[in-house]
């Protein structure tokens, strides 16, 4: 490995707190350069990634593609690993890089991602779903763990990642002109190709979300659109029953957490993820027009 970590994170508009992630990847116990994709910022994003030292790369916002923008952050890079961060992300301390990329010394692991854990005015339902999907114990997946782990066996987030840059490159990086997904896609093809994804819960980043039921419903739509056009995926694993024991543990924690009135909403954003789910599934039998009514990522309905 190089003597210097990457960090590539794109940007649009990242907004008076992302001064605060740059200085605190300045922080961090191992030496770090950062680039910065910017799709054409109308703050001052630019800006503070230029004070700060990043190295800026401009592009047009309808260019920007989840999978081919990061790629490009890699390619205009020298460090190895190379650590994908977004722009909405603070590091809990000044170890979440060198703590991301320590498993990365294994040389069967390939990947890994960080903890993510949520903001505390966060409401009860992102509070949950950041400690369901970021547990405190630490995992190590392959692909011998698809049988038993289903789908989740690919789970992996860009938003807190580390890539060791040979196997990165080897499998040609992110699959681009993707709508949603490039992440769990990157890991699929690593573990199918022999390699092991880590999850380090060590490397943890306060990253949380405020999705109404419209923002849910389309992102979720989004996610039926990446894993329809990824049908291998589904076919691969055996059902796992994970959107049942996710609503299930959902319901104790609200009962535990006094957070009666979340019951029910909880209740009613399952149904609406499940529906958008399907309906992203079956995407080829709808008209576009009405897909890029359904769909968060407008643009992409434009390529």
């Amino acid at each position: 490995m190089a003597d210097i970590t990457s960090i590539i994170i794109p940007t649009w508009n990242a907004g008076r707190r992302f001064p605060e992630l740059l200085e605190a990847l300045k922080l961090q116990t191992v030496p770090c350069e950062i680039t910065v994709i910017d799709s054409s910022s109308t703050d001052d994003t630019l800006a503070a990634a230029r004070a700060h030292g990043a190295r800026t790369i401009l592009i047009n916002k309808k260019d920007f593609d989840h999978g081919g923008t990061r790629n490009l952050g890699v390619r205009s890079s020298a460090g190895d690993p190379v650590v994908f961060m977004t722009q909405d992300v603070m590091p809990a301390n000044e170890h979440v890089v060198e703590n991301l990329i320590r498993p990365l010394q294994d040389r069967d692991v390939a990947l890994c991602y960080g903890r993510q854990s949520a903001r505390e005015d966060s409401p009860p339902l992102e509070r949950f779903a950041r400690a369901f999907n970021y547990p405190e114990k630490a995992e190590l997946k392959g692909g011998d763990q698809i049988r038993s782990m289903g789908i989740r066996t690919f789970f992996f987030s860009n938003a807190c990642s580390a890539a060791r840059r040979k196997e990165f490159e080897e499998t040609g990086g992110f699959p681009e002109k993707t709508i949603m997904n490039e992440d769990m896609l990157l890991a699929s093809k690593l573990i199918l190709k022999g390699y092991k994804v880590a999850y380090e819960p060590s490397a943890v980043v306060y990253h949380s979300h405020h999705y109404s039921l419209n923002e849910q419903f389309k992102r979720y739509f989004d996610i039926g659109v990446a894993l329809g056009r990824n049908r291998w995926m589904l076919d691969l694993v055996p059902p796992s029953g994970e959107g049942r024991r996710f609503l299930r543990e959902q319901t104790l924690f609200l009962v535990r957490e006094k957070e009666w009135a979340w019951i029910p909403y909880g209740y009613l954003e399952a149904a609406l993820k499940y529906l958008a789910f399907r309906l992203g599934l079956s995407e080829d039998r709808i008209p576009r027009v009405l897909k890029t009514m359904l769909s968060r990522n407008k643009d992409f309905w434009k390529q």
